[in-house]
């Protein structure tokens, strides 16, 4: 928990220190209830300002914030790397790929959510019918540390596109890069305060899921959405959840062993296994599984942490290192080897990737999510027991097979909100694709037609062109008419098979 200071008994500040170096990066104010009720107050008229502006001109704007960020992403790359650890070069290509959504969804959002006609029925062929998406007025944003730019960007520009206001509550190791985005927006949307933060610890978080919201997105650990879920209960805030995950790859006997030991490598360590979706197990056919493991170790053992030079950063959370340690620690004591790495490798806030084997299915290491630079690799007979074992677990975000014949075969059977295919989380990478999960790992999804779904509402409107010959709605329906009724329900559907 960041450092507060305190006037009176109540915290009002807190503090963010950088992860490697203990340094202090910031300090930025804990906002009460009053304080996150007034930014939601102030948002409802700028809502309903930026919602008349229509798609185009949201769009120009959007395209602005844009720009902003490019031009801008050597500075907020040093950002991200000061307050959550991860070296600048992942920090900038978290950035890249935040920008080729937001862009999605300035282009895309009028075709999605614009309004369309429909087709009526045979029955009620009198009327015209049509669709559009509609905001909710404001959105409230609770995101993460891990990706500060890339995940909450998933919320934060599709609610805009979708004509909403924004009131974004960071994590509290990142608030000045929430800080920074809203800053560049308010460049290219000075007029009313459309895009807000809020900075603070949980109970800031509460606040905005108690306000006067119309809806809530949340990125989190499953513990804290469970806390979210509830505060939003109390006014039925509907609410949007990525939750954490457990995400296994595959590799089948006929797979790319190179390919997919590198993808384990970059999905396992890269961001120091800080990830969602970063692969926590491995599941490989026992046909090459020596082979697969000996390729796994080797580009693993290359990769290190704690230096200057190093390819992964420091574990942001220090209250992270203990359940690192005891999943680890609770696997070798059950039997466990040690491939690379171990409880040696852990010195501060710095974890040495750590492959573990033979790791028993109900161990911590297995069934919790460890969100740290870990893997387990395990044999399996073939697919179908490897298929069982992914699915056994309660989390369900993503999943990766490598297979040169059988990938959709396999992937099909898969439960999870998204499988990649010879390819580490590439459906990610997708502005066109949605991203989100199923059971533990939440529900809801983010980019894609489906995000912008999610920050509308869907309004139906019909418009009597002309009296119908056959008056349904009305105490003035007889016999007759309920015979040509009748007549016709036996000719639409009476021969369905």
């Amino acid at each position: 928990m960041p450092a507060t200071t305190t006037i009176n008994g109540s915290a009002t500040t807190f503090e963010v220190r950088d992860p490697a170096t203990g340094e202090v990066v910031g300090v930025y104010p804990i906002h009460t209830r009053a304080d996150v009720d007034a930014a939601v107050a102030a948002a409802r008229p700028a809502g309903t300002w930026w919602a008349a502006l229509g798609f185009a001109e949201r769009a120009r704007r959007l395209d602005g914030w844009r720009g902003e960020i490019a031009r801008g992403r050597a500075e907020l790359a040093e950002l991200i790397h000061r307050e959550m650890g991860k070296p600048v070069s992942d920090a900038k290509l978290e950035i890249a790929m935040a920008l080729e959504h937001l862009r999605w969804a300035a282009r895309n959002a009028e075709k999605v959510l614009g309004r369309r006609s429909v087709r009526p029925s045979l029955l009620t062929a009198n009327h015209a019918a049509a669709v559009e998406y509609l905001p909710y007025g404001v959105v409230g944003v609770i995101g993460p540390w891990n990706y500060p730019v890339f995940t909450p960007l998933g919320s934060v520009s599709f609610a805009l596109a979708a004509g909403n206001a924004v009131v974004f509550k960071p994590s509290e190791y990142t608030p000045g890069v929430g800080r920074w985005l809203a800053e560049a927006f308010a460049r290219v949307t000075p007029e009313l305060p459309v895009f807000q933060v809020v900075t603070g610890l949980g109970d800031t978080g509460n606040a905005l899921c108690r306000s006067a919201v119309g809806k809530i997105s949340f990125t989190g650990s499953t513990a804290t959405g469970k806390r979210v879920m509830a505060a939003c209960a109390e006014n039925l805030t509907p609410l949007l959840m990525e939750c954490g995950g457990k995400d296994a790859l595959i590799v089948d006997a006929d797979a790319d062993l190179a390919a997919a030991a590198d993808a384990a490598v970059w999905g396992g360590l890269s961001n120091a296994g800080q990830t969602c979706l970063a692969v926590e197990r491995v599941y490989v056919h026992t046909a090459v599984y020596d082979r697969f493991v000996a390729e796994l170790v080797a580009r693993a053992r290359a990769i290190d942490a704690g230096t200057p030079e190093s390819k992964i950063g420091p574990i942001t959370m220090p209250k992270q290192v203990a359940v690192i340690r005891r999943h680890i620690e609770d696997a070798v004591e059950r039997g466990a080897r040690t491939l690379l790495g171990g409880i040696d490798g852990i010195r501060g806030q710095f974890v040495q990737p750590t492959i573990l084997a033979e790791v028993p299915e109900d161990a911590a290491a297995i069934t919790e999510e460890t969100f740290g630079p870990t893997l387990t690799v395990t044999r399996v007979r073939d697919m179908d027991e490897a298929v069982e074992l992914v699915n056994a677990g309660a989390y369900g975000l993503g999943s990766t097979v490598f297979a040169r014949r059988d990938g959709a075969r396999i992937a099909e059977r898969l439960r999870a909100g998204g499988t990649s295919i010879n390819a580490f989380v590439a459906h990610a990478t997708i502005p066109t694709l949605p991203l989100g999960g199923v059971g533990g790992s939440g529900f809801g999804r983010v980019h894609g037609p489906d995000g912008l779904k999610e920050f509308a509402y869907a309004k139906s409107t019909t418009t009597q062109r002309f009296p119908s010959p056959l008056p349904l709605t009305t105490f003035r329906r007889g016999e007759r008419t309920d015979a040509v009724v009748d007549a016709l329900v036996a000719v639409l559907h009476g021969r369905a098979r």
